[in-house]
């Protein structure tokens, strides 16, 4: 049994006396799990005075966010797998540490390269947020023997797409009252909030499963966790900058991913059991389909605004109101959804949507109607609420109880490392100018992501087996998985 299990803590007992969620978790789960998407997104509008202030171009304080992605992309699952073996509340504390000397450095930087060093220290910080938050899920679901609400999952989900709303607003309320400097120092707060409510209300562990968990922390796969690194910054590193002068990243990668598949397959307790990855199928599934997710979202996100500024001739404030809807609409379907369970009929409607999105785009030109545009962007808020929250709502059903940290933290590596493909692809379709024929051609990639997200979906059939009656928890907890066996 886990310490959540065993104990029984004031509050978290429902009416009719039965256990029931630890509703004084949701705050500091929410607060840590916003926190990577607020920096993500903050720093959008940063950018410019930050490159005045260091008389730096664009290509170098485009490091500030690359610095950030690869921090995250390969932290995620690292700190999430340190969750699964020392519990949530020390890896929570330790990251709001981190979050709290980045921002302090990067208030005080003297220079770009401090100010990077601070970003890449945000990014590590903020690994534990969400890994944490679904630890926490999981572990109440056990010790309660009940189901965690649909509504916990819900509110993880609509939170961190809030912040994507909120984030460039904020940045630039911040930076109008304090400077660019005053989007580093906003982490300070934000990390003493953290601290404060992680010791206050994350639980301790009992003495005797701390002393089981430093046996088992004791094995954990230091060679397993360098490898990954060393296989996924030089994917990501080749992926932001796609020259043949950096040829060697991409053969430094798949050497140190081969060594990778070598040792975890040997190792005792491997950081990555490949062999438990390769008989989840749906869960292998789950990351495919985020990685796709994320793909159309940030090909829109990247590519439209582009064209709205350069194709369809708005002016840049005008271009950021046009996108609202987009968060609006995708905050309103996973508040709306939300609380029905079912998974497969979300990423179906997802999974559409995307497809009409895409087409949506190739009816676009230069003289389209601002109604049209704007319907683009409402009508892309659908699979922006249904299948991010749909992704990882399967991953907390597929996931093994013991690594749905790391898990949760892979879902994240996955995602990004679309982002970082639609990026890429944003860059080669509307380059040198967003102009209309390269909306186009991005609008067909985005379609073949979306085809292929569909096919992804109806080939997965465990999706319409995700879900278990309550009373079925433990028996699922101890079988590892809440599908069916593969």
């Amino acid at each position: 049994m886990t310490a959540f299990r065993r104990r029984r803590r004031p509050g978290a007992d429902g009416a009719d006396g039965s256990a029931a969620f630890d509703r004084r978790l949701i705050l500091p789960m929410i607060l840590g799990a916003i926190l990577n998407p607020i920096n993500s997104t903050m720093l959008a509008v940063a950018l410019v005075p930050i490159g005045i202030a260091f008389g730096a171009p664009a290509s170098e304080t485009a490091w500030l966010v690359t610095g950030l992605y690869l921090a995250t992309a390969v932290g995620q699952p690292v700190v999430g797998r340190l969750i699964d073996l020392y519990g949530p509340r020390r890896l929570y504390l330790v990251g709001s540490v981190l979050i709290g000397v980045g921002g302090v450095l990067g208030t005080l930087a003297p220079s770009l390269g401090v100010l990077v060093v601070a970003r890449v220290l945000i990014g590590f910080g903020t690994c534990a947020g969400y890994p944490a938050a679904m630890h926490l899920i999981r572990t109440e679901a056990e010790r309660t023997g009940r189901d965690s609400p649909q509504t916990i999952l819900t509110i993880l989900a609509v939170s961190t797409q809030t912040v994507a709303v909120i984030g460039p607003t904020l940045g630039g309320l911040l930076i109008a009252l304090g400077g660019w400097h005053a989007t580093f120092a906003v982490n300070v707060p934000l990390a003493l909030a953290c601290l404060a409510l992680g010791a206050w209300r994350l639980p301790r562990e009992p003495l005797a499963e701390r002393s089981a968990r430093a046996g088992l922390a004791a094995r954990i796969d230091l060679a397993g966790i360098v490898l990954f690194t060393v296989t996924l910054v030089g994917l990501l590193l080749f992926l932001v900058h796609p020259e043949l002068s950096l040829w060697f990243l991409p053969v430094l990668a798949v050497g140190a991913g081969a060594g990778l598949v070598w040792w975890e397959l040997r190792a005792g307790t491997p950081f990555l059991d490949l062999r438990l990855l390769a008989g989840n199928g749906p869960l292998l599934a789950t990351y495919a389909r985020s990685l796709l997710t994320a793909v159309s979202s940030y090909s829109l996100l990247y590519g439209y605004t582009q064209w709205l500024e350069e194709g369809r001739g708005l002016d840049p404030s005008v271009a950021g109101l046009v996108l609202l809807p987009v968060f609006g609409a995708g905050i309103v379907v996973s508040t709306v959804t939300g609380r029905r369970p079912e998974i497969r009929g979300k990423l179906l409607v997802g999974a559409a949507t995307q497809v009409v999105v895409a087409g949506l785009l190739l009816t676009l030109g230069s003289a389209s109607a601002l109604w049209l545009v704007v319907v683009v962007a409402l009508v892309a808020g659908v699979p922006q609420g249904l299948n991010n929250l749909a992704n990882q709502n399967a991953v907390y059903h597929q996931a093994t109880p013991e690594r749905i940290g790391s898990s949760a933290g892979l879902l994240r590596t996955f995602y990004y490392l679309g982002a970082i493909v639609a990026s890429t692809a944003g860059g080669v379709f509307l380059s040198p100018r967003a102009d209309t024929p390269g909306l186009h051609q991005l609008a067909w990639f985005m379609l073949g992501a979306a085809a292929l997200f569909v096919v992804v979906t109806l080939a997965d059939r465990s999706l319409g087996r995700v879900q278990v009656r309550p009373e079925h928890l433990a028996k699922a907890g101890n079988s590892g998985s809440r599908t069916s066996p593969p």
